[in-house]
């Protein structure tokens, strides 16, 4: 038993070994496009559900944080200021399927061609939400949700959401990237977005580490219907998703487990239905129900299942038909171990950089700004 569960948990340090450089990677160039791009105006910018507001609801997702807890802070924040709630849960799913450090985990754990999917099912999934809200989402219940939303519950990531540190216009992007305040503004985001997922990434790692060591091919085989391609290719999209409810890992903690699924015997398509459901886990849910009620919270449930689900069968589809779905299952998962190598270095290296980045950070009140992270948005600065 002990053997076992050393086992498991030497996986999952060495998967943690192989994506640290792209996880610092990722987060610093993150924080460097939130320093530029403010939230200030994103109510002004999401009026309605029209293509133009969708699109800017993209754009803001892609360029803010990666932390799921706080795409829904903000997205409920937004709303609350005026910006349309299908814009707003747009945004919220934007911000955690078309961010930097996930597209680079991605690439690390499972290819090129799941990181393509990723970008080309985000829109495609959107596109289908708004169509489900235009279908079923009432005013009756869209005005319950705004007064539940204005009574100012607090959830997960509340003061997160509400750090607005990004630099003025003035200048080109380079001068203010790199000036003090340009600095600072990285420090503060880079070390904030750490803290909000490390639980998320350690929980992913975990989890893939015991079901690589545990579990059986045999069974993912069964479970995933491998002896039946046809069916498995619609069995995925569905069993997807409600994987991911179980597991309740979100944020790109959910990737390293994705690449277990993958290497098990799911559909591409279930792969890219998993990582999708980030924003239905059961923390998260019970989120959306203080947030909006228990109705809305429900509602968000199905309609986001169905345009995650539906996205992910799209997907399959389309690259299949372009013949791009890998012919081998050989995500960078069971087989990884740490070895004195370009990894090694790279790790070593962004290391370093984050070393100076949370040293800026704890000499520029980041300290006390942490200590706010979790505080309702009303008692937050910035």
């Amino acid at each position: 038993m002990m053997q076992s569960i050393l086992r498991a948990l030497s996986m999952a340090f060495a998967m943690g070994w192989e994506i640290l450089w792209p996880l610092i990677l990722g987060f610093a160039l993150s924080a460097m496009v939130q320093a530029v791009v403010s939230h200030k105006q994103m109510s002004r910018l999401l009026p309605d559900d029209r293509p133009r507001s969708i699109l800017i609801a993209l754009a803001l997702g892609a360029a803010s944080s990666s932390c799921s807890y706080a795409a829904v802070a903000l997205a409920r924040s937004v709303f609350r200021k005026g910006a349309n709630f299908t814009a707003a849960m747009a945004f919220e799913m934007a911000s955690t399927n078309l961010v930097l450090e996930l597209s680079i985990i991605m690439l690390v754990f499972l290819g090129w061609q799941f990181t393509l999917a990723e970008f080309v099912g985000a829109p495609i999934m959107v596109a289908l939400l708004v169509i489900l809200f235009r279908m079923f989402l009432n005013r009756t219940l869209l005005d319950e949700a705004m007064k539940q939303a204005d009574r100012g519950i607090a959830g997960r990531m509340e003061g997160h959401a509400e750090m607005d540190m990004s630099v003025s216009e003035d200048g080109s992007l380079w001068q203010r990237i790199t000036s003090e305040q340009g600095l600072t503004a990285i420090s503060h985001y880079f070390v904030m977005d750490w803290a909000s997922v490390w639980m998320d990434i350690v929980g992913g790692l975990l989890i893939a580490g015991a079901l690589a060591a545990w579990v059986p091919p045999e069974f993912w085989q069964s479970f995933f219907l491998v002896d039946h391609p046809v069916l498995a290719k619609i069995w995925g999209p569905i069993i997807g998703p409600l994987v991911a409810v179980i597991a309740f890992v979100c944020s790109v903690g959910n990737i390293p487990l994705a690449a277990v699924l993958w290497n098990g015997g799911i559909s591409f398509g279930g792969v890219i239905a998993f990582i999708f459901a980030d924003l239905i886990v059961l923390p998260v849910l019970n989120i959306y129900r203080k947030y909006y009620g228990l109705k809305m919270a429900a509602f968000l449930f199905a309609t986001f299942y169905a345009a995650m689900a539906g996205a992910a069968l799209i997907v399959e589809l389309i690259f299949g038909a372009s013949g791009l779905v890998p012919a081998q299952r050989n995500a960078r998962v069971v087989e990884a171990s740490i070895t004195w190598n370009y990894t090694a270095w790279l790790n070593i290296a962004f290391i370093a950089l984050a070393a100076l980045l949370v040293v800026r950070f704890a000499k520029t009140g980041g300290p006390e700004m942490l200590r706010m992270m979790n505080r309702p948005a009303e008692r937050t600065v910035g």
